[in-house]
């Protein structure tokens, strides 16, 4: 108990650490993208500042040089995307698509788009706007604009592959319990069967009525049989080729004699032998499994037909009933493991249906057909040596 408790605690703890790893690159990345972003704007005022100054030598009476520091800045721009727009509506583009920005719509876009990312800077002279600069986010910013979300796409991504595991092992976990479970009833079932045997042997010895010692025989045999399923559960069974019919019509009248006489027990087989890989044992259990629910679908009184089609490379047998029917978004929950509709029983009979059929026998379980208020047909398909 210990151990599993430690297990579920180094397993969150390393979810969590995780997690909070994973946020604080997060937040550092959301943090430098901030700063870099404030440092493009200063990189745009200072290109402004450039612009007033070189506006300010143009319009001095004197020949003073504009000087290399304006020009300098005003060529340093090569990565962000920038539109200067005069007071006379006259548009200037720096690091765009040239013959994008022939298109008037296309510009008027871009500048509703850089307004957007970032305030647009005027260009002020004697109180005069000359121009103002609209400026969109450098390849790099938007780069690490998209960081962030790739993160928390890693977070969720990572949750769900950490929520995933940690289900597989949970269900591992109750697999190896319900295999040890279905063992030990097997091993426990075994010794009072055993001495079932030999009272049937005295039984004998005694010249009881024989009739009563057959049927007495045949529920010792069942239980052998049951003790038999039991123990398979958790090991790779021997298929060996036998006939299906032959095996289908041995569940049924077993079945049949025990049952009660409310229900109608009809079955309509092919007279020809359809051999295919099978355990017997385990196939009469799924039999079973399926003949039981049908008579508690039908509240013990009802009909109930099992019908076995060949299509030449698969066997199809179907059990129909008349009961209350199943619900269609039901089809595939009722094959899940603890799903049932019943007061009592855990719902494992069609699970371990579905894991004898399809996992051992690489066949096919299914609900062919069900209405509610009229019956369910439910089917088998195995694959025809």
């Amino acid at each position: 108990m210990a151990i599993h408790v430690n297990r579920n605690f180094i397993r969150s703890a390393f979810v969590l650490i995780s997690l909070i790893i994973v946020s604080l690159i997060s937040w550092n990345t959301y943090v430098f993208f901030q700063k870099f972003k404030a440092e493009e704007r200063v990189k745009m005022e200072n290109w402004s500042f450039a612009q007033i100054d070189i506006a300010k030598n143009l319009e001095s009476d004197s020949n003073q040089d504009i000087g290399e520091l304006p020009l300098q800045i005003i060529s340093s721009n090569q990565t962000t995307p920038m539109i200067t727009v005069s007071k006379r509506g006259e548009y200037n583009f720096n690091n765009i698509d040239e013959e994008k920005a022939r298109d008037t719509t296309y510009v008027k876009a871009l500048i509703e788009k850089f307004k957007k990312e970032n305030k647009p800077i005027e260009i002020r002279y004697d109180g005069e706007v000359l121009s103002t600069i609209y400026y969109g986010n450098s390849p790099l910013l938007n780069k690490l604009k998209y960081y962030p979300m790739a993160l928390v796409l890693i977070i969720v991504l990572f949750a769900a592959v950490a929520y995933f595991f940690y289900r597989s092992t949970k269900t591992a976990d109750q697999n190896k319990l319900w295999t040890g479970m279905a063992k030990e009833t097997a091993h426990q079932i075994g010794t009072p069967l055993s001495s079932l045997v030999g009272w049937s042997e005295i039984l004998k010895a005694e010249q009881v009525n024989p009739e009563y010692l057959v049927e007495i025989e045949k529920d010792i045999n069942r239980l052998q049989t049951i003790t038999e399923r039991f123990s398979k559960i958790g090991s790779i069974p021997n298929l060996d080729e036998q006939d299906i019919v032959a095996a289908t019509k041995e569940s049924y009248q077993y079945l049949k004699s025990r049952s009660s006489k409310l229900i109608k027990f009809e079955i309509s087989v092919p007279n020809e032998t359809i051999f295919v890989k099978l355990n017997e044992p385990l196939y009469s259990w799924t039999i079973e499994n399926l003949v039981k629910n049908a008579i508690d679908a039908m509240k013990g009184k009802g009909t109930l037909t099992i019908h076995i089609e060949n299509d030449q490379k698969f066997v199809h047998i179907l059990i129909s009933d008349t009961g209350k029917g199943i619900s269609k978004n039901l089809f595939k929950t009722i094959f899940e493991p603890g799903y049932t509709s019943k007061k009592r029983g855990w719902g494992l009979g069609l699970s371990l249906s579905k894991r004898i059929i399809e996992d051992y026998h690489q066949g096919k379980i299914k609900v062919k057909h069900s209405e509610i208020g009229k019956g369910t047909t439910m089917q088998i398909s195995l694959r025809v040596v």
